[in-house]
């Protein structure tokens, strides 16, 4: 296909030139399927992560030779600093997606539970977005995709922690659009529903133990809470980061695309 023709798929979002792609939270469910479409559309991935045990997983599972691994804790403002300062310039796009989940009515949500939800699904976002955002502006290219949820756009009972985290995201992604507005950079976030990944399996364990109802009862009951009637494939949420990362939606900042069939609306 030659330069500048239109294609289908992988082959139309791709860019013309491999960029560098920052992907946090990367060996988890929706950071692996991201890795996975970004080295697929040509494009060098550095996947960070907590656990250098799960990153390496990832790297023997994808086996790129474009796949470098860092172990950085996103709500660590040194590690974060210097993780970045080592990639020798400002990434080409940076998908904030390290972020944690437990449940608990508000009364019951503890302190120690508030500020790691804060400190991993916010603090990590702003700190990430904040190395790369001058950079980004000054360029004039570059785009920043954070994976919040549809709890950042409404509350949900027994979500207090977690729902003021994506809500806080959601907020960073509308400041940043707001800062880079004209520069060609942007920033956008997806706000998908309960997605099939370990995350949403220990959820489902959470209530199994709570509730003592069968573990695929309490699936079934968590892809009832959206239209889909299902949960999310972790790919179909990559898909949707792939896409706002592209070329094709350089013309949209400041969004947060809903993942849930149609039960949000805006």
């Amino acid at each position: 296909m030659a330069h500048g023709q239109q294609g289908t798929g992988q082959a139309r979002i791709a860019s013309s030139a491999p960029r560098t792609v920052v992907v946090s939270g990367a060996a988890g469910g929706v950071g692996r399927h991201c890795c996975a479409r970004f080295l697929a559309a040509g494009d060098r991935v550095v996947a960070l992560g907590r656990t250098l045990a799960a990153l390496e997983a990832l790297r023997d599972e994808l086996t790129a030779d474009r796949l470098e691994i860092r172990s950085c804790d996103v709500g660590d403002e040194d590690a974060v600093r210097a993780t970045f300062a080592a990639l020798g310039g400002t990434p080409d796009v940076l998908v904030n997606n390290a972020g944690i989940a437990r449940s608990a009515a508000l009364g019951r949500t503890t302190l120690a539970d508030w500020d790691e939800h804060l400190r991993v699904n916010a603090t990590g976002p702003f700190l990430c977005t904040r190395e790369v955002l001058d950079g980004m502006r000054e360029r004039g290219s570059g785009a920043i995709v954070t994976v919040a949820s549809t709890v950042g756009r409404v509350g949900s009972p027994y979500t207090a922690a977690y729902a003021a985290s994506k809500h806080a995201a959601v907020g960073l992604t509308r400041v940043a659009a707001a800062e880079l507005a004209g520069s060609g950079a942007t920033a956008n976030a997806v706000c998908p529903t309960f997605i099939d990944t370990p995350m949403t399996a220990a959820s489902v364990e959470r209530i199994v133990g709570r509730t003592g109802r069968d573990a695929d009862d309490a699936r079934q009951a968590l892809g009832r809470q959206s239209p889909l009637g299902r949960l999310l494939d972790p790919d179909e949420v990559a898909a949707s980061v792939l896409w706002l990362a592209s070329p094709d939606a350089r013309a949209i900042s400041g969004q947060t695309v809903v993942l849930d069939g149609g039960g949000l609306q805006s």
